[in-house]
């Protein structure tokens, strides 16, 4: 690039800098001028006054024309164009000096000739200096900041909507666990509830009992004492009915027995028939609870609370008592049993069953409502059960009673026999009728038909007489107690497709047919007899 300059003297151009390409800039180097040629404008000439500036241009000697090194050729004014154009303007070398002003550290001009190679391009020439700029860290910060902050805002806005979303889902379904809790319970109204259960159509029509007989058994004093546990799942409602140990039942030959014989003799099975021959129940199994195993359970579930109504000594320390009489009295394991099993001198049998009655009712107050705890409660006893009756079975048959009792839908009833151990009309119309069906369940297919039979001869004699002709031809008989003395007997069937039925009854007992009629059967009977100083005991 420099090779172009060779054939110029170089005398008459001086190098002042470089372009923004690294090119070299020259300008005509300037003479002093003489004396002759300053004369005249004096001290203090300014040559770009208005008035002077033409009188320059009139004075100004010519000048020989610049030369272009790029373009070749010299230049017809006064001014030096580095990419060939011409300035245009008598003031060329001032405004080249303003032009090249800005070159930052430029060498200064040579006063003599160079050599070729002091003109090549040497990166030692410049010096690039990066003016720091204060403001664009500042400006990255910023925007950094605006950035996260965005960020964090969006951040926060999603885990705001993912806490409602999740909020919105738990109470939906906390809303559908508790209306369904609600409706497997029966307890909105909407669905007929226990309320809707208790005062509506249902109650007064067919009913489902789930029913179970337990049998405490007091090991260390001897003695049973019968109850049985009935679930009302049309009325919503569950009750405790006491039964006395004088209740005269028919054992599994026909003869006459109590409850606390057939318990002794005839085992849990037997019993348990009898029982539903009696009141026309229908008991799904038997639960022995041995008193070891109702300290227990009062233990598992965290002592029980009863009101008790009599002081209880204490057999290992005389001159104390294991129970104090009062209100809401917390009972442990052992204080449990002895209350519930605690029959006073002189005090009927049936004082004591309803402390027995008590005590189970406190229980399952105590238990849990939970089927799965309650089944696990019982598994923890370790009882050996009655086959029929599974820990599955029991524990969530207890776990419906015992939410009952927890709702105060729970009572207790004691089944009124007479002193002969017979059901006394009372007895059959609360009791047996409104707690324990109120109507006698068609016999399946093979099963003796129940009679009830009531003497009213006067002779108690009659009255087995008359068992054993009814069990001698095939027929169930069914203890229905004694009434006033009638002159004539009389057979009554309460459903029509029982007449047949009551006119064989008559035959069997040698009754005349117009002894059979259509009437109010006793309501754990199919067809009942009311036998009269006419009959004889038998044909």
């Amino acid at each position: 690039m420099n090779d172009r300059y060779d054939g110029y003297d170089q005398q008459n151009y001086e190098l002042v800098g470089y372009d923004e390409f690294g090119r070299p800039v020259y300008r005509q180097a300037q003479q002093a001028p003489s004396y002759e040629q300053n004369a005249g404008y004096g001290y203090g000439y300014d040559p770009y006054a208005p008035g002077q500036q033409q009188q320059q241009q009139q004075q100004a000697p010519q000048q020989q024309p610049q030369y272009d090194p790029y373009a070749g050729h010299p230049q017809q004014d006064g001014g030096y164009d580095p990419y060939g154009a011409a300035s245009g303007t008598a003031q060329q070398p001032r405004q080249t000096e303003q032009a090249t002003a800005y070159i930052p550290q430029q060498a200064p001009a040579p006063a003599g000739p160079e050599r070729r190679e002091d003109r090549d391009y040497r990166t030692e020439q410049f010096d690039f200096v990066e003016e720091p700029d204060e403001n664009s860290e500042d400006v990255i910060d910023w925007l950094k900041f605006t950035e996260s902050r965005s960020e964090r805002r969006e951040e926060a806005k999603r885990r705001g909507r993912n806490r409602i979303t999740a909020l919105v889902v738990v109470l939906a379904l906390c809303l559908i666990g508790g209306v369904g809790y609600l409706g497997y319970q029966g307890k909105l109204p909407f669905l007929g509830g226990d309320d809707a259960k208790k005062d509506g159509p249902a109650a007064a029509g067919p009913q489902n009992r789930d029913v179970i007989v337990v049998h405490l058994h007091n090991t260390k004093g001897g003695g049973t004492s019968s109850a049985l546990l009935v679930n009302n799942t049309t009325t919503g409602q569950a009750t405790t009915v006491l039964l006395p140990n004088a209740l005269a039942l028919s054992g599994e030959d026909g003869s006459a027995t109590t409850l606390a014989k057939s318990v002794d003799e005839d085992g849990s099975a037997g019993t348990g028939d009898s029982i539903d021959t009696l009141l026309g129940t229908d008991i799904e199994g038997t639960w022995r609870l041995d008193t070891p195993y109702l300290n227990n359970l009062v233990e598992l579930v965290g002592n029980i609370e009863v009101t008790t109504n009599t002081d209880v000594p204490d057999p290992a320390k005389k001159g104390t008592f294991l129970v104090h009489k009062g209100q809401e009295q917390t009972l442990s394991g052992p204080a449990a049993v002895a209350y519930a099993t605690y029959r006073a001198k002189g005090e009927a049998q049936t004082a004591q069953l309803l402390r027995f009655g008590q005590v189970m009712q406190g229980v399952l107050r105590k238990l849990s409502s939970d089927p799965q705890a309650a089944t696990t409660t019982v598994q923890t006893l370790a009882q050996i059960l009655d086959p029929s009756l599974t820990e599955k079975d029991l524990g969530a048959f207890l776990a419906k009673l015992a939410d009952h009792a927890k709702e105060g839908d729970y009572k207790t009833a004691l089944l009124p026999v007479g002193q002969d151990g017979t059901l006394s009309e009372a007895a059959a119309n609360s009791v047996v009728e409104d707690v324990l069906g109120g109507t006698v369940k068609a016999p399946a297919e093979g099963d003796a038909l129940r009679v009830g039979v009531k003497n009213a001869t006067g002779d108690k004699d009659r009255s087995e007489k008359a068992r054993i002709t009814l069990v001698n031809g095939g027929y169930t008989f069914v203890e229905a107690g004694t009434g006033t003395t009638a002159a004539t007997s009389q057979v009554t069937y309460a459903d029509a497709a029982r007449k047949n039925d009551a006119v064989e009854v008559a035959k069997t007992l040698g009754l005349p047919a117009s002894a059979v009629k259509k009437g109010k059967a006793a309501a754990n009977a199919d067809v009942t007899v009311v036998i009269g100083q006419d009959y004889t005991g038998g044909n």
